[in-house]
């Protein structure tokens, strides 16, 4: 009886180890054409980036600051972006180029008719306008009156807004959101400049959130996540 039993159980596991090898096998014929995409896009983005490298003026993040924005969503798989400040894309693409890997979209606000036109052409060239809606208005109507919730945020305009850019924010950020804002560069021996001050010690006040500096931004880049439970 136990004989039996036994045997039955290794049947039943060799049915579902077949299963499963046959299920990912399906996906890996039947989805071919997704990888190439995939791949190709990946390949069109970095020679995008590459070819614009060192080029970038109109207060655009340096190229080290949006490999940062990149990675971050990528390693935690966000989906739901919001960037206050496009300038003309370059930390736009970036986040746009992290969201084609994890499925999700970016929202982002720029006041000048120019530079956001600039902004959707340089994202138009590097294959990735199906990711982007683009909102042309002032950050101080649009951020507070921002509709549903979101798990990154990219702040990168005036700074001396940024606290009331956060504040907005927090009551629509998700568990495991992240707050990000740029030139938020905290000096050695606590020349820290007077609005960089302001907002860190803001920010690491709020209970439910932490603070730190990325340690291989040079303009500075601020990160405050949920805090995991």
């Amino acid at each position: 009886m136990k004989r039996d039993e036994a045997n039955e159980r290794f049947r039943h596991l060799c049915a579902i180890i077949e299963s499963v090898v046959m299920t990912s096998l399906f996906l890996t014929i039947a989805s071919p054409s997704a990888v190439v995409a995939d791949a190709q896009l990946d390949a069109r983005v970095e020679t995008f980036l590459e070819q614009r490298r060192g080029t970038w003026r109109d207060l655009n993040v340096p190229y080290e600051d949006g490999k940062i924005l990149h990675d971050l969503i990528v390693k935690r798989k966000f989906t739901r972006a919001f960037e206050i400040g496009t300038s003309t894309g370059h930390s736009t693409i970036w986040i746009a180029w992290a969201l084609s890997k994890t499925g999700g979209k970016l929202i982002t606000v720029e006041i000048d008719p120019a530079r956001q036109e600039q902004a959707k052409a340089n994202v138009a060239a590097a294959g990735l306008s199906q990711y982007v809606e683009f909102i042309l208005g002032d950050a101080h109507k649009i951020v507070p009156g921002a509709q549903g919730r979101y798990d990154f945020v990219f702040s990168d305009a005036d700074k001396d807004w940024y606290i009331r850019y956060f504040d907005a924010m927090h009551p629509k950020l998700t568990q495991n959101a992240c707050f990000t804002a740029h030139n938020v560069e905290e000096r050695r021996f606590g020349f820290t400049r007077g609005w960089v001050r302001d907002y860190l010690k803001h920010v690491r006040s709020v209970q439910d959130m932490e603070t730190s500096i990325h340690p291989d931004s040079r303009a500075g880049v601020a990160i405050t996540c949920k805090k995991t439970l």
